[in-house]
């Protein structure tokens, strides 16, 4: 075995995890953007997969993924959080979540939906997100929200609750 191949398969013998990301917008009310995929039940931020395999950063895949489902095309602001998702027949995902700003009425006008993905888009004000977000995506993003708030640093997140 070479050297090469001894490293490819140290490699592929290393645990696998995902990773996602995503942009948290508000309107000036400070209500949160949320569109409703098709492909599963709920509500969810504009994100997805990052394209790790292409070389794609977190950074890079939310604005890409903003681009692609809202057609918004817009610099990502602060990492708000950062959070470990566990997950049942999957492995962990590291879930990245991006300051994407506030959105002003022309912005809102210019939103387009990818629709082979959604459904359609609402702002929803913070007491209604549980609602609409459970589980730790939820969670997560009332930790982005209060990071916003407080000024304070990238919040750590497991499961969606603050760790440390």
């Amino acid at each position: 075995m070479t050297t090469t191949d001894a490293y490819a398969a140290y490699i592929a013998s290393l645990p696998r995890i995902l990773a996602g990301a995503a942009a948290l917008f508000r309107d000036t009310e400070g209500r949160v953007l949320l569109v409703e995929p098709n492909y599963r039940e709920g509500w969810a931020l504009p994100g997805g997969t990052v394209e790790s395999d292409d070389g794609e950063t977190p950074r890079q895949g939310a604005r890409r993924e903003t681009l692609e489902e809202i057609g918004l095309d817009r610099e990502m602001g602060r990492l708000l959080a950062v959070d470990w998702v566990h997950g049942a027949g999957r492995p962990p995902i590291v879930a990245y979540l991006y300051d994407g700003g506030l959105l002003s009425d022309a912005d809102l006008e210019a939103i387009r939906l990818q629709e082979e993905e959604l459904l359609s888009w609402r702002l929803v004000p913070r007491e209604q997100l549980p609602e609409h977000l459970p589980g730790a995506l939820g969670h997560r993003v009332l930790a982005a929200l209060d990071v916003l708030t407080e000024g304070a640093g990238t919040a750590e997140l497991e499961n969606g609750h603050r760790v440390g």
